[in-house]
């Protein structure tokens, strides 16, 4: 996030994160924080009002606890700009529960393994999701992710401007899946490639 408040981040597919990673600590970027599993929970309101108004609200647990929100997306040049509120909270189920008591609901539970690195003030963030792996860079503005993605060479024109939840759904859609969770568990033994993600491997 940045320091005015804004999440600004692209996200790209890639088909060979250790090239990447390898990238990173040849240009000596830092290690902020080491591969870590996430597990997180979506929530929202009965009618999934947050979704449709492309708001989110999150509970992510890895190292620590957190709860977010984030506004409606805008979209430039395949990156995302939105406000970010987020904040630590003491423990996952009290927090679960008390957004359930408050009427929330999940929408969407998912895991993924992410390691963090900096690099010319830009956050390098190496994602590993069920179903493919993923770069995201998040800077204080664009111009500041398009050189950090060049450095690695990655093609900004490919940059893929939607959520991990949006691609799951394509991927739920086009292999016809039946289950709602995000999980290593539910994708044991399930391919998934770029067409069914509906987008280009930017380090091709």
């Amino acid at each position: 996030m940045s320091s005015s408040g804004q999440e600004i981040e692209a996200k790209f597919f890639v088909q060979d994160l250790g090239r990447i990673q390898t990238s990173l600590q040849g240009l000596e970027a830092h290690l902020v924080q080491s591969r870590v599993l996430e597990t997180n929970i979506r929530f929202d309101l009965p009618g999934a009002r947050l979704r449709a108004e492309g708001r989110v609200l999150r509970l992510r647990q890895d190292t620590a606890v957190r709860l977010t929100y984030k506004s409606a997306s805008k979209k430039q040049e395949g990156v995302l700009s939105r406000e970010e509120i987020e904040f630590a909270v003491e423990d996952f189920e009290k927090a679960k529960r008390f957004l359930e008591a408050l009427g929330y609901q999940k929408l969407v539970y998912y895991e993924k393994y992410r390691t963090t690195y900096e690099l010319n003030e830009t956050l390098i963030m190496l994602d590993e999701l069920p179903y493919g792996n993923f770069v995201e860079i998040e800077g204080e503005n664009i111009e500041a992710i398009r050189v950090s993605a060049q450095r690695l060479n990655l093609n900004m024109e490919f940059a893929a401007a939607t959520s991990y939840h949006a691609l799951f759904e394509r991927v739920r859609k086009a292999l016809n899946l039946s289950f709602q969770d995000i999980s290593f568990a539910n994708f044991a033994g399930i391919k998934v490639d770029a067409t069914d993600l509906g987008v280009h491997a930017a380090d091709s």
